[in-house]
């Protein structure tokens, strides 16, 4: 077995990615055995309850990126959340990815538990085309009439309705209606059936088949009333499509295969066929945004080949909890991006240490034979891991292969989480017997890893993970720290219903006027560099000042983050960013809660969990074509030559990439590609066809655009109708070319009708600029905001950043905060040229940025921003930006 323990990559500092928290006790094994098939890839953990909000909350990057499969919602027209109506998300959801859209159809109720915990009556009369109803029985039970006018809504609105799979109950063993099994089987026997034939019978109805429903739904895995259903629905010709139940507990990660092996075993008992299974929730608060909590998850049931859905404890519309601000990533969603990477791949043999252990290494193999890339993703250690690879055929890879170690750590469930580094790189290392030991420095429990084999390639992976930028980052108890407190952040407190730390603590009491943190940190050149610090701030908007060698430097600004309860209140933690520019050599790093040392700045008592500094002087990301999910026959080339290892595409196909921004503004993506004869690679970037590069004759080529990328998340799609093969997409920052956006001030604009400015006081930390905004935009199209065509006169297609507020809630709930996704709508002489959702933002005094796509048809009518059925988001600065400048280049490489 061939030993490749070297390389770890140069630009990560010693105080950076690998390890740095703790010196690991111990070395644990993972083997992965590519030779063990076990199954085609499923894929289907990557589901949500409740994930979508609106209509782009989340956005289509972040939604396509995360590749979520399946996606419990509200019913249509329901009333327990003001968003999330699956009708109205499912455009989102199918784009790309999306195969089962399920709904829970006692949403249709406010309350929670549903209808107040009681079983309904006959007390109501319902009117099917509306919904509506009155307070008189009608001699039909009224949950039967909910379910008509559910099913008939899907059968006739929806644009996909065999698509969709009807939960009839949800939870009907915990607090709705169902609990006391002794004395209440009959009766929800009896529902059953009478439900299932309700909605079977609107199928018919309309000439759709058969509607596939889900259940029982149970909160958690309950062999005797599973038992009594099957048995039931079997000789009642009513057995669910899909069978469903919840693993939420931290144990459930040691009890759930087991849990799942007596269910396969009780439908052999009953002698029925495999019935699907779709566990509609899983995980604990801790376990969201966390890729080391996750992937013991995805794991189980991708072993198990069954759907899965994070479970939803906040809020909607944020993919619970596994994406950051409005188009962001945090470090989770880059977990659930590496899993859905795998789609087309076989999965292998992986033998962890222990098997069916809460909070212990788990890992996922995958082999993709048509394109030769073998993939593990890992985490759920803090001990640095050894992966003893083996069965990787010689005929598949050839003698020797390239390695690819990516890591992502914990940055909290708000913190933007950046494209995920190259941690370790091999390049062209001997095969031999077809087994690896690959040892990997782990940064600690919470962190996540994905590994990518392929065959030798023409690119060098150890020179290009060693040309990524410098970087590094202490953990916050690690810093030098005057008047605060480090408090220990247990993952099994509470629960599990709680946040997670990364390393397992954090700094908070960062309440006195002399409170700091103090960072050592040598930094290689001259430059500018982004300061990244992950910390809570709760429910407000706060303010940090940053101090460099003991001169005042700037401020922090950080944007409130959810503050809801005692499990979110500074654990859902959040990232602020600034630049500074540093020489070459060694810096103290002061953050400090006062700026004078005498008076505390507003709302500073921000937790702080981790500090990263990273070089932006030179800032560039490469997305190597290896990496690329590759659709519609689009494969990787390995035929022997200079393009070894890149993307082959001809006619229809086609390659996605995930290319993060941490700043808006202007990128060049420089495409290194080939052809034989004249061709070209066309790019859409955010689903808008954006430009096309061209080549007159066969050659190598660097071809270049510089194009408009938005916060976070954006998804890149290259195609070439007449061939080309694609080796890699560089994204490299131009903070020149920003000039070409125009910003302008809501307060500057013209404003209609009831528009008006407010202006807010320093003291409520607010990060609006100017610390002014204008609000009561919307509820009328007269009440708007125009902004004249100066400095953005051209015809043409533009992105419309808006930083915006929205802390709009609609109805209660126990413990979800009942979000509005505000509309937000753009329009030129009377047309409308774009429109957008925005998300919640915790806070009326924080301000978050949204961009979406317009068409400008004249150089002259203003565009106006509002919402004429319902408000818009408060409006604190929107920047028009041409999403394309200059023509792109092409040069011989």
């Amino acid at each position: 077995m061939a030993t490749v323990a070297a390389a770890a990559v140069a630009a990560t500092a010693v105080t950076g990615l690998s390890g740095t928290p703790a010196s690991a006790a111990e070395t644990e094994v993972l083997a992965v055995d590519f030779a063990q098939r076990t199954g085609e890839f499923r894929g289907g953990a990557s589901g949500t309850l409740y994930g979508f909000g609106d209509e782009g909350a989340p956005t289509q990057a972040v939604i396509n990126g995360a590749h979520i499969t399946n996606s419990s919602q509200k019913a249509p027209y329901g009333t327990q959340h003001p968003s999330g109506d699956a009708i109205k998300i499912e455009d989102g959801f199918f784009d790309k990815h999306g195969q089962d859209l399920y709904i829970y159809v006692q949403d249709y109720y406010p309350e929670w538990p549903y209808n107040g915990g009681r079983r309904p009556g006959d007390d109501r009369t319902y009117d099917q085309a509306t919904g509506t109803y009155t307070e008189e029985p009608n001699g039909v039970w009224d949950f039967l009439e909910v379910t008509e006018f559910v099913a008939e809504a899907v059968a006739t609105d929806s644009d996909r309705p065999q698509d969709y799979v009807f939960i009839p109950y949800n939870e009907p063993d915990g607090g709705n209606w169902y609990p006391d099994w002794a004395n209440q089987k009959d009766q929800f026997l009896a529902d059953w059936q009478a439900t299932y034939e309700k909605i079977q019978e609107v199928w018919d109805r309309h000439g759709l088949g058969h509607a596939r429903i889900g259940g029982p739904g149970d909160t958690r895995w309950q062999p005797q009333r599973s038992e009594d259903l099957l048995r039931f629905a079997k000789e009642h010709g009513s057995l669910p499509d899909i069978f469903i139940w919840h693993e939420l507990g931290i144990d459930n990660l040691a009890t759930y295969r087991q849990n799942f092996a007596d269910y396969r075993a009780l439908e052999q008992e009953l002698g029925l066929d495999p019935i699907p299974v779709n566990i509609t929730e899983y995980g604990m608060l801790r376990d969201m945004g966390v890729p080391g909590q996750l992937v013991q998850w995805f794991a189980m049931f991708e072993d198990t080949k069954v759907d899965a859905q994070v479970a939803y404890w906040n809020y909607a519309g944020n993919l619970s909890d596994n994406s950051a601000r409005p188009n962001g990533a945090n470090a989770g969603w880059w977990m659930f991006k590496w899993y859905g990477d795998l789609e087309g791949s076989e999965t292998v043999a992986v033998t962890p240490p222990e098997l069916n252990a809460v909070d212990t290494l788990q890992g996922i193999g995958a082999i993709d034979e048509a394109n030769k890339r073998a993939t593990v993703l890992f985490g759920g250690t803090g001990n640095d891991v050894t992966l003893d690879l083996s069965g990787l055929d010689r005929s598949i890879f050839g003698s020797a292969v390239d390695i690819e170690v990516r890591e992502t750590t914990l940055n909290g469930a708000e913190g933007l989480t950046d494209t995920p580094r190259v941690v370790k790189a091999l390049d062209g290392v001997e095969l031999g017997d077809g087994t690896l030991s690959l040892d990997v420095p782990v940064y600690d429990r919470y962190a996540g890893y994905q590994v990518v084999i392929t065959p030798d390639g023409a690119r060098d992976v150890e020179a290009g993970a060693a040309a990524q930028p410098w970087t590094a980052s202490v953990e916050a108890e690690r810093m030098d720290l005057t008047d605060a407190t480090v408090y220990t952040q247990d993952p099994q407190a509470n629960g599990g219903w709680k946040f997670l730390a990364s390393g397992g603590r954090d700094v908070g009491s960062f309440n006195k006027a002399t409170s700091r943190a103090d960072w050592t940190v040598e930094v290689p050149a001259d430059g500018t560099y982004r300061l990244q610090v992950v910390g809570g701030a709760p429910g407000i908007p706060g303010r940090h000042a940053l101090f460099v060698d003991d001169t005042a430097s700037g401020t922090i600004q950080y944007a409130a983050d959810l503050a809801l309860n005692a499990n979110s209140r500074w654990q859902y933690r959040g990232s602020a960013e600034v630049l500074v520019d540093l020489t070459a050599g060694e810096h103290l790093l002061s953050i400090r809660s006062s700026e004078d040392g005498a008076t505390v700045l507003p709302n500073s008592d921000i937790t702080l969990d981790k500090v990263s500094l990273t070089s932006v002087t030179d800032e560039s990301t490469v997305y190597p074509a290896t990496t690329f999910r590759l659709e519609d026959g689009a494969t990787l080339n390995w035929a022997n030559g200079s393009d070894r290892g890149s993307a082959k595409l001809q006619g229809e196909g086609r390659a996605d990439l995930y290319a993060n921004a941490m700043e808006t503004g202007y990128y060049d993506l420089a495409v290194d590609w080939s052809s034989t004869k004249t061709s070209s690679v066309e790019l859409v970037v955010n689903g808008e066809p954006t430009t096309e590069l061209t080549s007159t004759r066969k050659g190598k080529w660097r071809s270049s655009a510089t194009v408009h990328l938005v916060e976070g998340i954006n998804e890149i799609e290259l195609r070439s109708p007449d061939g080309a093969t694609v080796q890699s997409l560089t994204t490299v920052r131009n903070r020149g070319a920003d000039a070409a956006a125009v910003s302008i001030e809501a307060e500057d604009a013209v404003l209609l009708g009831s528009a008006a400015v407010t202006d807010l006081a320093e003291s409520t930390g607010s990060n609006a600029t100017g610390m002014a905004y204008v609000g009561w935009v919307g509820n009328g199209a007269d009440n708007a905001v125009e902004l004249p065509r100066d400095g953005f006169a051209a015809p043409g297609d533009y992105d419309v950043t808006v930083y915006y507020a929205n802390a709009e809630l609609s109805g209660d709930h126990d413990y979800n905060p009942q979000v509005v996704d505000r509309l937000l709508q753009a329009t030129e002489d009377g047309t409308e040229v774009g429109h957008a959702y925005f998300r919640y933002t915790y806070s009326w005094d924080s301000f978050s940025q949204r961009s979406f796509p317009v068409a400008l048809a004249t150089a002259d009518q203003p565009l106006r921003l509002g919402n004429p059925d319902a408000w818009a988001p408060n409006l604190d600065r929107i920047v028009i930006s041409p999403r394309v400048i200059g023509d792109p280049t092409t040069a011989r490489r």
